[in-house]
């Protein structure tokens, strides 16, 4: 069975099982009040989504924990989703609906707030953040793109003397306050970029925004499906439409009954260079870690991400 939903709105499929949500001929009300014709499209990057911001005095990296009902708050909720009723809303009880959350967790900024208390979204979640700590278990992928001791961030971007070609630094967390970001590599949502290896991980930020879409299609149904289907710079997870008043419209290639991952992505398509740049931090990484062993291939050229190889 499949649940109809205007193009670009996000999917809340796991939810809705067995519903599968597609994309329709037409643009939704949201896309359009936000003027969606006039927004800038970016690649939506696979990965998992992390935010800077400061922590303990010094910019920090977080990972996102979204807040989640209880058992008996989400046997309601999805009696309610899945009524007849027509009722508007369901009501949560910020208090006593949710599962409990580490104490240094902060809600995203961009959610619906009542009387102060954030307000869950449609999937019946409250979307947050909680620090990555040095050596944290839990988040070593996160941790291992990042060093507090030196404040710096490991990102992939484009050059920005050339717009073909991807760059990997090393750039000062300072630069990225208050910025969103995709965690990407070997070990997150099943590697769709085909990065590093088991013995050899590789992970790496991407900035939201950063890859721009070029030739993009018009915004109908049958163009942007042949444009993912026949284009090279369609073979990409999705499109995230960046509006002018902030309103972010977002549309996967699942919502037009398209394949992901891909067997070759428009991401492995441009040439890569390495620009770490470590010689003014004057220190010793560690010999584990990313940046040490990227220090060592600094400056290399290499055809396209899959294959940089750590094993040094």
């Amino acid at each position: 069975r499949a649940s109809g939903r205007n193009t670009s709105e996000k999917a809340s499929s796991h939810l809705l099982q067995p519903f599968k949500v597609l994309a329709t001929e037409t643009l939704s009300e949201k896309a359009l009040d936000a003027d969606v014709y006039n927004a800038v499209a970016t690649e939506k990057v696979d990965g998992t989504c992390c935010y800077v911001t400061n922590y303990k005095g010094q910019p920090y990296l977080w990972a996102r924990l979204d807040r989640k009902p209880n058992k008996q708050a989400d046997k309601r909720f999805k009696k309610f989703l899945h009524s007849k009723e027509n009722a508007k809303e369901f009501h949560w009880n910020t208090e006593e609906d949710f599962k409990p959350v580490p104490e240094c967790w902060i809600p995203a900024k961009e959610i619906e707030k009542q009387n102060g208390k954030p307000v869950p979204d449609e999937n019946g979640h409250i979307p947050g953040w909680v620090p990555v700590e040095k050596n944290s278990k839990q988040y070593c992928w996160h941790s291992s793109v990042v060093s507090y001791e030196f404040g710096i961030a490991l990102v992939l971007r484009h050059h920005p003397d050339d717009p073909g070609v991807l760059e990997i630094s090393a750039v000062p967390l300072s630069e990225l306050l208050e910025q969103t970001l995709e965690l990407i590599g070997t070990n997150i949502n099943g590697n769709p970029y085909g990065l590093g290896s088991k013995k050899y991980p590789l992970h790496f930020l991407t900035p939201h925004g950063a890859f721009q879409v070029r030739n993009l299609p018009t915004l109908k149904h049958n163009d942007l499906l042949s444009w993912f289907e026949g284009c090279r710079e369609g073979q990409i997870e999705g499109i995230v439409w960046h509006c002018g008043d902030g309103c972010l419209i977002k549309v996967h290639r699942h919502h037009l009954g398209l394949c992901w991952p891909l067997p070759d992505t428009y991401m492995n398509s441009k040439p890569v260079i390495i620009n770490m740049n470590l010689d003014k931090y004057d220190c010793a990484f560690d010999h584990q870690s990313l940046f040490n062993k990227f220090s060592k291939i600094d400056k290399q050229k290499f055809d396209r991400l899959k294959d940089i190889t750590l094993d040094i």
